[in-house]
């Protein structure tokens, strides 16, 4: 891998201090990345996702906003729009010198920004957002304390991760104008959504806002206990991992581990090895994209969840499917539905309901919450609707698997 340190012009005509990172073969295709709010392009998460996308042939140029890192200008006079006029200067940038961008990747707030680019950037064909907030606002919560100052003053002296920064008037007035539910639903693109459930900064539910307020191809991704700045090279890595499989569905060239096949139909999976750990697969269903793994204690990478958890996913997913179907059609107030599942392997000796009283056999623990103004009848009758859910009735009949050699 190649990188080289670059300047253009930005939106304000400040020089803006740019790093390319370059395969070391045959460019297959070229990203930018916007990094979160007041960090820089180099950021452990930026630095380390660009470097594992361009040993997949994906060059890949980051850069400081206006004001912010090496670049020129002052970040008291820039604001959320700047940021998107600034990622359409790096899009000019590289496809005058390298070729147009076909995808964008933010983190955190740049994540939002990239949002926003992308109606502005006509070959951009895949975004992909990581911890960011559904509503550029969010990042107001960060001085929060000074907003009484620059209300009265046009500005103040805030401190955000130990820095200190000027936020002006216009900054705060710009932001809490932008929504993004349209541009989010005008996209017209691929889009990645990474996020952490756990994520202290910029909470899940953002997440769902931006995966609800999008039309397919959309998919999620979660980053289980990944910390929001993903500092763990672990995190990067995998996300990166992630990305570069789901984009080259999108951004054309070849995939160097495995080729960019048709969508499966409707109904119909397909898994195939990354070719990237021991165990490592990409599954597709749809337009969706996904990772299984096995965990490090049986010799797996732990990319992504393994066979019996997306076998429990499924039931979890169709139970509460099921019980909400059923909960409209009757009209009643059910607001939420929770499913915790646990498969274990139990001696038939132990299980009075097993037909079987040999070896071991399979038993799925499932765990239902229900959320709403219901009462006991109602309650009662949506854990028996729990029970005629489809992939219920599969895991209990007698099922058939026919196996047959690809041609």
């Amino acid at each position: 891998m190649r990188s080289e340190k670059i300047t253009f012009a930005g939106s304000q005509g400040e020089p803006l201090a740019a790093r390319l990172d370059l395969p070391d073969g045959a460019v297959r295709a070229c990203a930018l990345f916007a990094h979160c709010f007041t960090c820089s392009k180099d950021t452990l998460a930026a630095a380390r996702i660009a470097v594992a996308l361009a040993e997949k042939g994906i060059a890949v140029l980051r850069f400081d906003f206006t004001g912010l890192g090496g670049s020129g200008g002052d970040f008291a006079n820039t604001d959320f729009s700047s940021n998107i006029a600034d990622l359409v200067k790096a899009a000019d940038y590289l496809r005058a010198e390298h070729g147009a961008p076909s995808l964008l990747v933010g983190h955190s707030l740049g994540g939002a920004a990239v949002l926003a680019a992308a109606g502005e950037i006509p070959e951009i064909r895949a975004v992909a957002t990581i911890g960011a907030p559904a509503d550029p606002a969010h990042v107001a919560g960060h001085f929060a304390a000074a907003r009484p100052e620059i209300e009265a003053r046009g500005e103040a002296e805030v401190e955000i991760a130990g820095r200190t920064f000027r936020i002006g008037k216009g900054f705060l007035d710009d932001i809490e104008g932008q929504k993004l539910e349209h541009a989010i639903g005008g996209l017209r693109r691929a889009l990645l959504v990474f996020h952490a459930p756990g994520d202290g900064v910029v909470g899940i539910e953002n997440a769902e806002r931006i995966y609800k307020a999008a039309k397919h191809p959309k998919s999620f991704v979660s980053l289980d206990d990944a910390d929001h700045m993903l500092n763990r090279k672990a995190d990067a890595a995998w996300v990166a991992g992630v990305l570069s499989s789901w984009a080259a569905r999108y951004i054309g060239g070849d995939e160097p581990d495995v080729a960019p096949v048709e969508a499966p139909e409707e109904g119909q999976v397909t898994v195939e090895e990354t070719r990237e750990g021991r165990f490592t697969q990409q599954v597709r269903a749809g337009r969706h994209v996904m990772i299984a793994d096995e965990p490090h204690a049986v010799g797996g990478d732990d990319r992504g969840p393994g066979p019996y958890d997306y076998l429990l996913a499924g039931l979890g997913a169709c139970t509460s499917m099921t019980m909400r179907m059923y909960a409209e059609r009757k009209g009643w107030p059910l607001e939420r539905v929770s499913v915790s599942l646990r498969h274990t392997k139990t001696h038939a000796r132990d299980c009075a309901d097993c037909e079987t009283a040999q070896g071991k056999i399979d038993e799925i623990e499932r765990e239902i919450e229900i959320s709403g103004d219901l009462d006991d009848q109602q309650r009662e009758r949506l854990m028996e609707i729990a029970d005629k859910c489809p992939v219920h009735r599969t895991l209990t009949s007698e099922n058939r698997i026919r196996t047959t050699a690809a041609g």
